[in-house]
């Protein structure tokens, strides 16, 4: 047997990559709002909201629908605001969250095949 070393470019792979990986930051930042989607009340709240007209909704409309105390709702809408999922507005006594619609694409394409422009 040879003790030659092989040049990684000459490495026959299975199947072709058509992406590069996530390099160390991306996939950082990345995980960051994986973990703030990996809570079912985060969930069910994301849910919520963009599932008001415009991916809007005020805490009050909210709030019924999950089973846990204002104060752990609050701590729950800024872990998705922070992870940059949510955005907030106040409006008189109100706080208003909207959908990060392009924080959505981001994680869907972070996980997706690209696409050839010829596909598209």
């Amino acid at each position: 047997m040879s003790n030659q070393l092989v040049n990684a470019a000459d490495v026959v792979r299975c199947s072709p990559r058509i992406r590069e990986p996530l390099t160390p930051e991306e996939a950082r930042d990345l995980a960051a709002v994986f973990k703030a989607l990996a809570d079912p009340v985060r969930l069910q709240l994301l849910s919520l909201i963009a599932g008001h007209d415009g991916g809007e909704a005020c805490v009050c409309d909210i709030s019924p629908a999950v089973d846990v105390s204002q104060p752990t709702i609050s701590h729950h809408l800024k872990v998705l605001r922070d992870a940059g999922l949510l955005v907030s507005q106040r409006r008189a006594s109100w706080v208003y969250y909207r959908v990060v619609p392009d924080a959505l694409h981001t994680v869907a394409a972070s996980l997706l095949p690209q696409t050839s422009d010829a596909a598209s």
